[in-house]
């Protein structure tokens, strides 16, 4: 029966996103669609609204009066705590890719095991760990292939070799199974 309920949790990991983002760019394209009134259907004009209300929700969130009202939202957004979770996380993997401060600039080699030479590919995110009671290693991301999930794995140091490509580049390479870059 755990291995049961096991199985259902990991379903769950692997519908609710994808569900979940169908289902808003669904409503979003629909929505706009709707809004448009166009008396003649016009294909992908909902696609190319959505595209420019979203650049000038980013242009509108840039100006001060904006900036401070998403302030509130987001304060307000992250006292519901199952709202929160959810909001927080997708905030910080967003602000992680296309940020300001992009988080998964620093690409590296992680050698598994001391006695083996298979090598995974991943992303330092945090350099000191001390906080944890972890000395002498750092975070690790293991992007997955064909995935928008991943691994967080704690290495020794030593165990890591930077590789000197841009994290974008090497991103790709990753989730791509390691066909572009070709």
């Amino acid at each position: 029966m755990k291995k049961l309920f096991g199985y259902f949790i990991k379903g769950l990991l692997v519908v609710v996103p994808l569900a979940v983002t169908i289902y808003v760019i669904y409503v979003v394209f629909t929505g706009v669609d709707g809004l448009l009134h166009i008396p003649f259907p016009i294909p992908g004009i909902g696609f190319i609204a959505t595209i420019i209300l979203i650049t000038l929700i980013g242009y509108l969130a840039s100006g001060i009066f904006i900036r401070g009202l998403m302030k509130m939202l987001d304060n307000l957004v992250t006292r519901i705590p199952l709202i929160k979770l959810i909001y927080s996380s997708l905030k910080d993997l967003m602000k992680a890719f296309i940020g300001e401060k992009k988080m998964f600039d620093r690409p590296v080699l992680v050698k598994l095991s001391g006695e083996s030479d298979i090598k995974v590919i991943g992303f330092i995110t945090r350099d000191n760990l001390e906080s944890l009671g972890i000395k002498d290693s750092v975070a690790v991301y293991l992007p997955q292939a064909y995935n928008f999930a991943g691994n967080l794995i704690i290495v020794p140091r030593h165990q890591v070799q930077p590789i000197d490509k841009d994290g974008p580049e090497v991103m790709a390479f990753i989730v791509s199974a390691g066909l572009s870059g070709r």
